[in-house]
């Protein structure tokens, strides 16, 4: 009896014979300007938790200050939220009032 290798999840071939791979789809994260939380600790939370260069912190929190919002990064699902929970407890530690959310790519 021959045995049949299955691919793996998300893994097909086209017709051509090329391997053609599902991805997980993605979520933007959001970052909302308000009147409390310091400009430090976004740039910091941008830097730490979402592993920024210090130019494209500085430029992303910029744009939530000015805009009011920015998408910061676009993730799978559950790093995404897991991000949000990290700076969502961070802010907490510190009494910031700040907001970052997550929506569909």
């Amino acid at each position: 009896m021959s045995t049949e290798t299955l691919p793996a999840p998300g893994i097909e071939e086209d017709q051509h014979g090329q391997t053609k791979v599902d991805y997980l789809p993605l979520y933007k994260v959001v970052f909302w300007n308000d009147d409390v939380t310091t400009m430090e600790f976004v740039v910091r939370m941008l830097l730490k938790v979402f592993g920024k260069d210090i130019n494209t912190a500085e430029s992303l929190m910029y744009e939530v200050h000015r805009a009011g919002q920015a998408v910061v990064d676009a993730l799978p699902l559950e790093r995404a939220e897991f991000k949000v929970q990290q700076v969502h407890t961070a802010a907490a530690m510190e009494d910031f009032p700040f907001t970052c959310t997550i929506e569909p790519a």
